[in-house]
């Protein structure tokens, strides 16, 4: 049985739920950050109360996820010896370095993000989908136009979502990567 449309773990949520004084409870085991959060929440699905595991996100991170995934996969058919890049740390914490492969594998996967931020190659839109198969609950995935997930974004997301108020942009979005240098 999905624990999520348990009676007994719904008023157990809503317990943690009022106890934080938010309507979600961030999920203790995914680390949010400005552009992403993990959370629970309370609703109606069906016609039967529910615990919504939901995922929401900013279209940028969206936008960059999808560039690296193309990225991943044209340096998978373009190396025919390619491997994910994992970083690893020595003793003191650094990113130790990357071998010559490494290093070419991950100049070409810039090259190719910066390629297709030039021509527009990607762009995302608003959306929520939900998933009635979930191990836990009903799951939602849902990426806004917004420039950081914060904890207002997230209660007016919460509060659309349960009033059936919420509206969504069908405009397609496109981003180019921000320097971060200082």
């Amino acid at each position: 049985m999905n624990q999520g449309m348990d009676q007994e773990t719904i008023q157990e949520y809503k317990a943690r739920i009022v106890s934080g004084g938010k309507l979600y409870v961030l999920d203790d085991e995914d680390e949010s950050s400005e552009e992403f959060a993990h959370f629970y929440f309370i609703g109606v699905y069906e016609g039967k109360e529910v615990i919504y595991d939901a995922v929401l996100y900013t279209l940028r991170l969206q936008h960059e996820s999808e560039l690296f995934e193309i990225a991943e996969h044209r340096a998978a058919k373009h190396f025919p010896q390619y491997k994910k890049i994992a970083y690893q740390e020595d003793e003191n914490g650094n990113l130790e370095t990357l071998d010559s492969l490494q290093e070419e594998i991950g100049l070409f996967m810039a090259e190719v993000i910066m390629e297709l931020e030039e021509d527009e190659a990607v762009k995302v839109k608003e959306h929520v989908e939900v998933d009635d198969k979930a191990e836990f609950g009903i799951g939602l995935d849902a990426g806004l136009h917004v420039p950081e997930v914060t904890p207002a974004i997230i209660t007016k997301f919460i509060n659309d979502f349960n009033d059936d108020t919420l509206v969504l942009d069908d405009t397609l979005y496109s981003f180019q990567t921000q320097d971060e240098t200082l």
